[in-house]
């Protein structure tokens, strides 16, 4: 069917492509569009006749980790009814059974939208898609850890900011010392004009994670992607924790292994599951850091469900003091991710005139929201 389908015009082998993307996303794997894209950009370069070539385009431009690998298989011996290379990897089953205990995808037919009454297809064939979205504080053991495997992969992108230095670049305005330099070493007469641009820097990125009793059922899910955060741009990022009382983390969480930086973490934190003094504590950061430089500039990400103790006064002008030294502040509430939710809570309309963004943290899919929203903040 490979050969059959490649082999009509271009239009086709996009139509082709896309089918079998979201065979994939059926399956579990996630095949983004910019992932598709990708792949349709390999495919520029290769032989779309031989099954070889498209298969590993496919394994290196769709696959996000290596739990994507045998769905992968499975879903091109599906989707294609054909045979496919075989993994690195030694398999008890081959990918079309490993498929079939999975998801019912029947072989040859190459289209998933045939069949839109088979509500059980994305259920059993998409559990990692299933736990995506749902909210991390009614998740039992086992889907916990699973959740666990599903931070490790997550790899958050920062956002740039320009620098005041400008380095040599291909465009760009015309550097007048080295192109005479350029000149002088060939006899005076310029040849060719050289340029220098300003090169984007990482622009620093704040989390302050509420860990008080009333964010318990979310502080572990907050805490991992604060680790990914700090593994992906160790050097931009910084953690702290807010509840009764201000804690820096971000030397804990520099740790590789997630579960020994959140067990020196929760060492390190003396108010776990205590109370909440909003105000005092963001008061605090602003004048041990945030005044100081940490802030300034930066992506601050506030995670709490604005439960406050205290009055919400200070909280607001801490909130307008915070807006003027940050580059933009985002509100993580979890309970914003429920159906009919409204920010009544006293904190959280002290806060919200000074909230550049306002969104939830309930789910995998919203860290990963999340993730966007911070690299374009």
């Amino acid at each position: 069917m490979l050969e059959a389908s490649l082999t009509r015009p271009e239009r086709d082998v996009v139509d082709t492509v896309l089918g079998f993307a979201r065979t994939l996303r059926h399956a579990g794997v996630g095949a983004s569009p910019d992932r598709v894209e990708a792949m349709m950009a390999a495919l520029g370069s290769l032989d779309v006749l031989d099954p070889t070539a498209v298969y590993w385009a496919g394994r290196l431009t769709l696959c996000s980790g290596p739990d994507d690998l045998d769905r992968y298989d499975a879903a091109f011996a599906a989707y294609f009814a054909g045979e496919v290379p075989r993994a690195g990897r030694p398999s008890a089953l081959p990918p079309v059974q490993q498929l079939a205990a999975s998801a019912p995808l029947e072989l040859g037919t190459g289209d998933v939208d045939d069949a839109p009454d088979s509500p059980e297809l994305a259920v059993q064939a998409s559990p990692d898609e299933v736990l995506r979205h749902r909210d991390v504080a009614d998740l039992t053991a086992a889907e916990r850890d699973h959740l666990r495997r599903l931070f490790a992969l997550l790899a958050p992108a920062t956002p740039m900011r320009p620098s005041r230095r400008r380095r040599p670049s291909l465009r760009g305005a015309v550097h007048p010392a080295r192109t005479v330099r350029s000149a002088l070493r060939d006899g005076g007469e310029v040849r060719r004009l050289l340029h220098h641009r300003r090169q984007p820097r990482p622009r620093r990125v704040v989390l302050l994670v509420d860990v008080s009793g009333s964010m318990s059922p979310y502080a572990d899910a907050l805490l991992r992607f604060a680790h990914a955060a700090v593994r992906a741009w160790p050097a931009s990022t910084e953690v702290f924790t807010i509840g009764t009382r201000l804690t820096r983390v971000t030397r804990e969480m520099r740790q590789r292994d997630p579960d020994k930086a959140l067990a020196a973490s929760g060492s390190a934190i003396p108010d776990w599951s205590g109370g909440t003094r909003l105000g005092e504590v963001l008061k605090a950061f602003l004048d041990r850091w945030g005044q100081r430089g940490t802030a300034r500039g930066a992506v601050v990400v506030f995670c709490s469900d604005g439960w406050e103790r205290g009055g919400t006064d200070l909280l607001a002008q801490q909130m307008v003091r915070l807006r003027r030294l940050a580059h933009s502040v985002v509100w993580v509430n979890p309970h914003k991710g429920r159906r009919g939710y409204e920010p009544l809570t006293g904190g959280m309309q002290a806060a919200l005139p000074s909230v550049d963004h306002f969104v939830s943290g309930h789910s995998m899919a919203a860290f990963e929201e999340l993730t966007r929203v911070i690299q374009h903040a």
